[in-house]
C-alpha cells in the first residue's frame, strides 16, 4: 500500500501546523482505505483555507500518493481524485497555497493515463505552458503516452521529433538530452497498438541511429517483439529476440514470457517454446506464473493433457503460485481425464486459496457435467452461479443450450435461448447451429427453418455448417426440393461445401445432391 509521508514537524516546532494535521489525516485515511472522495474534498477545502502555505514537497507527495493508490471501496479511483482536487485548488484562485510546480504537473498528466482519461493530459499540458513553467522530459513522455492512448500517435510522433527540444533538462538521464529511450518506446508502442508495425519498426531503427542516450533497452525490444507476435509475425519477433541478445541486452522475464506466449498461441510450436524456457532458466531468469500459464494453455489447446499435468506439478515443486487461470486449467485437465471428484474438490477449494471462481471456472464445471449428461448437477451449478453473482457469458449459455438440446429437451433449451436476450447476451453462430441441429435431428424442420431464417435476419454469420445441417435434415425427411433449394442458395452466396478427409462412409452435401441428379 503506497504511503504518503509529509515532512514531520521539527524539534523546534513540536505542535504540527493545521495544514500538516490535515495532511496527516489524509495520510491516515489513505493508508486505512477510508478516504472517500467526499471526505477528500472536505479536507482539501480546509487545507486551502489555512493561513500557512502548504509546502511544495508535501503537496506533491500527497498528489503522488493518490496517483499510486490502488482501488479501494472508499476510493475506487485515486488518480481521478487527484485530478479533481487539483482542479479544486485551481478554482480557489490566489489562496495561500504553494503554486503547482513542474513536478505537480508531471504527476497529474501521468494520472490522466492511469485514470483512463488521456484527453485531460493535453489540457493540463496547455495549462502548464500558460504558467511559464519549463517542461522537462518527464512532462513530454507523459504527454506522449496520453496522445498514444487517444490513438493520436501521428501527433505524438510530431511532438517527439519536432517539438521536444534537445536542451530540455532531462529528469531521467540528467544529461540534458531529450527525447530519451522512454519517449521513443512510448510512441513505438502507440504505433503497435494501432497495427502500424512498419512505422513502429522505422522509429525503432531511427532511435538506434540517434546513438548515445537512445540505445534500445529491454523494454524497447520487448515492446516491439510483443507487437510482432500479436500480428502473427513470429519469425520477425524471433529475429528481434536474437538481435537483442547479440546487442548484449539481457531479456527479462517479461521478454521471455512474450516469446513463449507467442510461440504457444500462434504456431503451437511447443518444442520451441520449451527451448526458450530452458534458455530462460540457463540465463538465470526465473519463470513465473505467466510463463507456465502460457505453456499450459498451449499444451491444453493441442490436447496434450499429460504435459499439462507435468507443468502443474513442476509449478508446485518450484513454489510458483497458481492464479485463477492455473486453477481453471487444472480443473479442465481433471475433467478431460474424467477425474470428476477431484475437479469438483478443486472448484470448491479455489476460494479458500484466494482464487474466487470466475465465469470460466463455472463454464468448465457446467461443460463437464453437460458432457457427462449429468443435467441435475449442471442445473445445481447454474443456480449456484446465479447466487454467487457471476454473470453467464455467451459460451456458458451455449453450453447449457447444447446440454438440453443433446437430450432432446428443447423446451428447456429454448427457455435458455430466450433468457440470453433478456440479459443482453446476443446469440451467435454456435447458438443457432446448436438449436437448428437439434430440431433437424428431431425432424422438426419447420422449427429449424424458423431459426435459420431468424439467424439470417439478425445478421448472424452463417457458413457451410448450418447449410449442411439444414440440407441433411430435409434429405432425412425426403424433401429433396427444399434440400436442393438450400443447396442452390448456398452456391449463389459463394459458400463452399466442406469435403471430408479420408475414406469416411458419410457423404458430404455435394455428393448427396449430385446423387439425386438435381445439381
Amino acid at each position: 500500500m503506497p504511503r504518503f509521508r509529509p515532512r514531520s514537524p521539527s524539534f523546534h516546532d513540536p505542535v504540527p501546523s493545521p495544514g500538516y494535521q490535515l495532511l496527516n489525516e489524509f495520510k491516515d485515511r489513505l493508508g486505512s482505505e477510508t478516504l472517500s472522495p467526499e471526505l477528500a474534498h472536505q479536507l482539501f477545502g480546509k487545507l486551502l483555507r489555512q493561513p500557512v502555505k502548504v509546502p511544495e514537497r508535501a503537496l506533491n507527495g500527497f498528489f503522488a500518493a493518490l496517483a499510486r493508490a490502488p482501488p479501494s471501496i472508499a476510493c475506487p479511483d485515486g488518480p481521478a481524485l487527484a485530478i479533481t482536487l487539483f482542479q479544486q485548488m485551481a478554482r480557489a484562485g490566489q489562496r495561500p497555497v504553494t503554486a503547482p510546480t513542474i513536478y505537480t504537473y508531471n504527476i497529474l498528466i501521468g494520472c490522466c493515463c492511469h485514470t483512463h482519461r488521456p484527453d485531460l493530459g493535453p489540457a493540463f499540458f496547455g495549462h502548464l505552458l500558460k504558467t511559464g513553467i519549463r517542461e522537462n522530459v518527464v512532462t513530454f513522455n507523459n504527454l506522449l503516452k496520453c496522445l498514444c492512448d487517444m490513438k493520436r500517435t501521428e501527433e505524438a510522433l510530431d511532438v517527439l521529433l519536432h517539438r521536444m527540444p534537445g536542451d530540455l533538462p532531462n529528469a531521467i538521464t540528467r544529461r540534458g538530452h531529450s527525447p530519451n529511450v522512454v519517449s521513443y518506446s512510448t510512441v513505438i508502442d502507440g504505433f503497435l497498438k494501432e497495427g502500424e508495425i512498419r512505422k513502429a519498426l522505422d522509429l525503432f531503427h531511427e532511435m538506434i541511429q540517434q546513438g548515445n542516450g537512445h540505445k534500445p533497452n529491454a523494454v524497447s525490444y520487448t515492446t516491439l517483439i510483443d507487437g510482432f507476435l500479436k500480428e502473427g509475425e513470429i519469425s520477425k519477433a524471433c529475429d528481434l529476440f536474437c538481435e537483442m541478445i547479440q546487442q548484449r541486452i539481457e531479456p527479462d522475464v517479461v521478454t521471455y514470457n512474450s516469446i513463449i506466449d507467442g510461440l504457444c498461441k500462434a504456431t503451437r510450436a511447443m518444442d520451441k517454446a520449451e527451448g526458450v524456457l530452458r534458455q530462460m532458466v540457463d540465463n538465470g531468469v526465473r519463470p513465473d506464473t505467466v510463463t507456465y500459464n502460457s505453456l499450459i494453455h498451449g499444451y491444453s489447446t493441442s490436447g496434450q493433457s499429460e504435459e499439462v499435468a507435468r507443468l502443474l506439478e513442476e509449478m508446485k515443486t518450484q513454489g510458483i503460485m497458481w492464479d485463477i487461470f492455473t486453477c481453471n486449467s487444472f480443473m479442465d485437465y481433471l475433467w478431460k481425464t474424467r477425474r470428476i471428484k477431484e475437479a469438483t474438490e478443486l472448484f470448491y477449494s479455489m476460494a479458500e486459496k484466494g482464487h474466487k471462481p470466475d465465469v470460466v471456472s463455472y463454464g468448465i464445471m457446467l461443460h463437464g457435467y453437460a458432457t457427462e449428461g449429468s443435467l441435475v448437477d449442471m442445473n445445481d451449478f447454474r443456480e449456484q452461479m446465479v447466487r454467487d453473482g457471476v454473470v453467464p457469458s455467451l459460451s456458458v449459455y451455449n453450453i447449457l443450450i447444447g446440454a438440453y438440446a443433446k437430450c432432446g429437451k428443447m423446451d428447456a433449451a429454448m427457455l435458455v435461448f430466450e433468457d440470453m436476450l433478456k440479459h443482453g447476451v446476443n446469440h451467435d453462430q454456435v447458438t443457432y447451429l446448436i438449436v437448428i441441429a437439434a430440431f433437424c435431428r428431431m425432424g422438426r424442420m419447420d422449427d429449424a427453418m424458423d431459426k435459420f431464417s431468424e439467424m439470417i435476419d439478425m445478421g448472424v454469420p452463417h457458413d457451410t455448417g448450418v447449410y449442411e445441417c439444414m440440407i441433411k435434415g430435409y434429405f432425412r425427411q425426403g424433401d429433396l426440393v427444399q434440400a436442393n433449394k438450400l443447396f442452390t442458395e448456398m452456391k449463389n452466396k459463394g459458400i463452399c461445401h466442406s469435403p471430408r478427409k479420408g475414406n469416411e462412409r458419410r457423404h458430404n452435401i455435394f455428393d448427396l445432391v449430385i446423387g439425386t441428379g438435381m445439381a
